[in-house]
């Protein structure tokens, strides 16, 4: 019962943020980060949001899974955990943006056009969410879990990748919400189905 109301909570929060930002934050911020094109700050973020592509964290998840997981069972996990919530929660992403189809900030700066136009499959339609805050949460709260003691550092590196989208004018502020919500829920998902599971009974074993 507490898990279902918990998770009616999130979807109600998260969808209240989002639609907070699609009428008051969206158009005002992107109208102002785009007054910094070309500028240092733009030049920072262009290099943090390289860090939000999924294959450095999809290749060392996968290669730490294989290497790990005779040596160190419970790193081997956390590996796995790190490979399958990126994919699972960027697979998720590519198909939300196609069914929402939102129009990329671009859009609203050289033509006007905001909103959504469902089921649209270019680029320049496919705002929400951020695929970049997707993956970096996933990472983030999946590095987290295996190194609590650095969870600070993971999670602020994972916003401000998130918050690099926004810096460069590829995503509104609502699209880093939806994804950064997905990564995070995604990865405390399987962690929670697969990888607690598989640690506790190491750690049993251990104790035995």
């Amino acid at each position: 019962m507490k898990t279902s109301f918990s998770k009616t909570v999130y979807a109600l929060v998260t969808s209240l943020a989002i639609i907070v930002c699609y009428y008051t934050i969206d158009i005002p911020l992107i109208e102002w980060c785009h007054t910094l094109k070309n500028s240092a700050v733009t030049d920072i973020f262009k290099m943090i949001t390289k860090a939000g592509e999924s294959q450095w964290y999809l290749v060392a998840g996968l290669a730490g899974w294989i290497v790990l997981r005779k040596q160190s069972p419970s790193l081997g996990s956390y590996s796995l955990l790190l490979f399958l919530s990126v994919a699972v929660s960027g697979i998720a992403a590519i198909l939300l943006k196609g069914v929402f189809g939102r129009a990329r900030p671009g859009l609203f700066l050289q033509e006007g056009i905001y909103g959504f136009h469902p089921f649209q499959i270019d680029y320049i339609w496919n705002s929400f969410p951020s695929g970049h805050a997707t993956t970096a949460l996933s990472a983030a709260c999946t590095l987290a879990l295996c190194f609590p003691r650095f969870r600070v550092l993971f999670f602020t590196a994972g916003f401000l990748i998130a918050i690099s989208r926004v810096i460069l004018i590829q995503h509104y502020p609502s699209d880093i919400i939806a994804g950064s919500v997905l990564g995070f829920l995604t990865t405390l998902l399987l962690y929670n189905r697969f990888t607690r599971r598989e640690t506790d009974n190491l750690a049993e074993k251990t104790r035995c």
